[in-house]
């Protein structure tokens, strides 16, 4: 039982330090950032569009 136990310790580890080798935990805060970066910059530009459409339309009712 104390066999299976350190075998399988030393295959996680073994698996953890090919993780960090290969870039696995690298960059951990960037992407819940930008979500909240994207969220914001579509909300700004889908108003935009939205005044933009706005004003095409009070112009091609008053023309």
């Amino acid at each position: 039982m104390i066999l299976c136990s350190v075998s399988l310790a030393i295959i996680f580890l073994a698996l953890f330090i090919y993780g960090i080798k290969s870039g696995q935990f690298d960059d951990d805060e960037s992407p819940a950032v930008r979500i909240l970066l994207d969220s914001d910059q579509n909300q700004t530009n889908s108003n935009d569009d939205k005044t933009e459409q706005k004003k095409d339309n009070h112009n091609k009712v008053t023309t």
